[in-house]
């Protein structure tokens, strides 16, 4: 498996904002901190906000902060959402279609169940648990270690 770019940018960003507990954070925060474009920030912004995942406030004084506890939120649901419209051969939904033997294949059940299966272990896992404790990387994430 290979997640895209979205979904580590959104990793990145629920990670940086779970070390901010509850503070309002910037898209130019995250983007200065992560040296990734703020363009491509704002979508990730607005997807996990239509995910439920992030709360957005518009405006001046606005900004970004977990819409719930970083504990409730999945690594497996953020990669699930970030990945919907990513096809892992052309036959899944996403792709081309264009598989000229799919009537006949049992390739494309044998890894849909390998990419679940790869999901179900990032179901075992919290947005807490890839920053919890660990003072090195709230240091690295957000630039003082609490």
């Amino acid at each position: 498996m290979r997640l895209t770019v979205q979904t580590d940018y959104a990793l990145r960003m629920l990670m940086h904002l779970a070390c901010n507990a509850g503070a309002l954070v910037t898209i130019h925060e995250i983007a200065e901190r992560y040296g990734i474009s703020k363009n491509h920030l704002m979508k990730v912004a607005h997807e996990l906000g239509r995910a439920g995942f992030v709360e957005t406030i518009r405006g001046r004084g606005g900004g970004l902060r977990l819409s719930k506890p970083a504990k409730a939120i999945l690594v497996g649901a953020v990669a699930r959402q970030t990945e919907r419209d990513s096809a892992l051969v052309e036959c899944f939904p996403g792709g081309r279609m264009g598989c000229l033997v799919a009537p006949c294949c049992k390739l494309k059940s044998v890894l849909a169940e390998a990419q679940e299966a790869f999901f179900g272990v990032l179901d075992r896992y919290t947005v807490y648990d890839l920053v919890k404790r660990n003072p090195a990387l709230l240091e690295l994430l957000v630039g003082d270690a609490r």
